[in-house]
């Protein structure tokens, strides 16, 4: 296996900290359908202005979203979509470990009534 540095790794859990938020993940999914404006971020995620604001800040200086101004309107977008896929691994993994809690609980609750 190829040695990773621990600054390399101190990268790689400074990007996984931005992601852990669930505010940062409601703003993403917003943006997987397209461009949209801080508004139309908000009214989607339900999310006030600033914390939407605090939010996109994050994300842009972590390179996740992009800023693009248009007119007088800024409008993020998604930098790179393999976001989503990382969402979906992490998804389909804790789906399975979901599955098999609840298929241990089925079999103590099997074993306590017999």
């Amino acid at each position: 296996m190829l040695a990773v540095s621990p600054k390399a790794l101190e990268q790689v859990a400074d990007y996984f900290k931005v992601l852990s938020e669930t505010s940062r993940l409601q703003v993403l999914c917003c943006l997987k359908s397209g461009a949209k404006n801080v508004t139309e971020i908000m009214t989607t995620t339900e999310l006030g202005q600033a914390n939407v604001s605090k939010h996109l800040k994050i994300l842009t200086q972590a390179g996740i979203v992009l800023r693009k101004p248009v007119g007088v309107s800024v409008y993020y977008e998604i930098a790179d979509p393999i976001i989503f896929n990382l969402c979906e691994i992490v998804c389909d993994r804790l789906s399975i470990q979901l599955e098999v809690r609840s298929q241990e609980l089925n079999q103590l609750e099997s074993w306590h009534k017999s």
